[in-house]
């Protein structure tokens, strides 16, 4: 099958036209988004949901968070990442098989059922995790399209998924909120450099391959600028799989965490990898999944 959207396999970057929807239907009456939202999401790839959790469901996915992050014993070993030259806590991995609760959230017609909406499909869980950047240690994560290291490292054939980052601690201008470049979604960045071996093990940590040159990067931020959209915890950015995104270092007191869950469309079910020798294991990509049955309802009866 030919790659339309090759990467690290040329000796120089590229700008490639992107070659799917964004949104693959048609807005109509009833859709769990407004018609604002959904043209908004087509256009910036991007739209913060705010208020998505009450309260009391919040407090329920903080103490879920702070369960996770106080006992990484009780997890997964190869699912915790810490931070490099740290024992800091970056990431925790397959978050929805390790708590009932977030198993609960990944399953939320809040979330779920939007994503389904929005990619036409059936959808299934591709990768959770719990994203946290301690006061003054938590690092970077660089600029990247998601969907270039899941199409080459994962096998993703096309863009047909998305994430939702669910707020779990406020994110200020100051401690290393989300940044993502509005319409760098219409382009697809092709990278350069050979795909290593295991490369996930250093990726995790800090990201060398399968990251954007600094030329095409000025050009998006240039024609496109940068937005760092804040909010209060129980909100929800939802973004397309190729919106080029990142995040600076948490220098301040304040704690950041978000929760991610990545929804791929059934008919998007990963394949063998467009560059790379072996995929990446199952926690970070899933290859065994069922199509997700949304729930309507509170969480409160499952964080009792």
């Amino acid at each position: 099958m030919k790659d339309i959207y090759p990467s690290r396999s040329g000796a120089e970057p590229a700008l490639l036209p992107r070659q799917d929807p964004t949104v693959y239907r048609s807005w109509e009456p009833g859709a769990p988004l407004a018609r604002e939202q959904v043209e908004r999401f087509e256009r910036d790839g991007y739209l913060v949901l705010e208020d998505v959790f009450d309260p009391a469901e919040l407090g329920a996915l903080q103490g879920e968070m702070g369960r996770l992050l106080a006992d990484p014993s009780s997890l997964a070993d190869e699912t915790v990442v810490a931070e490099r030259g740290s024992r800091e806590i970056r990431s925790i991995f397959a978050i929805h098989e390790q708590s009932a609760l977030l198993a609960r959230v990944a399953a939320d017609a809040r979330l779920a059922g939007v994503a389904s909406w929005l990619l036409d499909d059936e959808v299934y869980v591709h990768q959770s995790r719990l994203n946290y950047k301690p006061g003054f240690k938590g690092k970077e994560f660089f600029w990247h399209s998601d969907f270039e290291t899941w199409h080459t490292e994962d096998g993703m054939p096309r863009m047909r998924a998305l994430s939702m980052s669910i707020l779990l601690a406020e994110n200020t201008p100051n401690n290393g909120p989300l940044m993502l470049i509005p319409g760098s979604h219409q382009t697809y960045v092709s990278c350069v450099g050979e795909t290593p071996d295991d490369h996930y093990r250093m990726s995790l940590k800090k990201q060398e391959y399968g990251v954007p040159d600094e030329l095409n990067l000025a050009d998006l931020a240039h024609r496109h600028g940068i937005d760092a959209p804040t909010g209060k915890p129980g909100s929800v950015i939802l973004f397309d799989c190729n919106t080029m995104h990142g995040s600076n270092g948490n220098i301040t007191p304040f704690p950041r965490a978000n929760a991610f869950l990545v929804y791929n469309a059934m008919s998007n079910r990963l394949e063998k990898p467009f560059g790379a020798e072996k995929p990446r294991p199952d926690f970070i990509a899933a290859r065994e999944f069922r199509p997700i049955q949304a729930q309507a309802g509170s969480l409160h009866k499952v964080a009792a």
